[in-house]
């Protein structure tokens, strides 16, 4: 690549996908893309892994369509043995590179750490993770220690206007029409 990149660890680290295993003899590494179009997560760079706790830069040397998956070169790791001990290894750029949204589209970071309540007001709690299931995507909602319904996790469907009512990112503060004891 001869693109220019900055070569700073990422201040505000973004997964964008993951290292899967070696293919073939030559280095050679599946690529897990969390990006909506797979391919694109090509266009965020310099990729950096973390590593014992250190971040270190991961440089693409070519990458290519494989069947179904993506497939990656990277540079320094020219056999099996090298690549496999790159494998699961999480892709991470810094977040400033991610494009601005219009006001109604979010990215799920920013989703991340919001307190969700129903219209009634009731806390459901805190958001800790997002699953993308083929039809919508879901929140996956950590409850209060005290819940009234015992519960400890819910699954949400972030459906905007029908169940997502409201998403003030300022204040962290999600309102949904959800019942709480489900």
């Amino acid at each position: 690549m001869s693109k220019q990149v900055n070569l700073v660890p990422p201040t505000n680290p973004i997964i964008l996908g993951k290292l899967g295993a070696a293919y073939g003899i030559r280095g050679w590494l599946k690529v897990f893309s969390s990006t909506e179009q797979a391919e694109s997560i090509f266009d965020y760079q310099p990729w950096f892994i973390q590593r014992s706790g250190q971040w270190q830069h991961i440089e693409i040397e070519d990458w290519k369509h494989h069947n179904k998956d993506i497939i990656v070169k990277l540079s320094g790791v020219d056999d099996r043995d090298a690549a496999t001990l790159l494998t699961n290894f999480e892709i991470t750029v810094d977040s400033t590179q991610l494009p601005k949204l219009d006001n109604n589209d979010y990215y799920w970071k920013d989703l991340m750490g919001c307190h969700v309540v129903t219209l009634d007001g009731y806390d459901l709690g805190t958001i800790i993770d997002m699953m993308e299931t083929g039809s919508n995507d879901v929140i996956v909602i950590k409850a209060n220690l005290k819940d009234a319904f015992g519960i400890k996790e819910r699954l949400v469907p972030f459906l905007d206007g029908q169940v997502i009512k409201k998403v003030d990112l300022e204040s962290k503060l999600i309102e949904v029409d959800w019942d709480p004891g489900f």
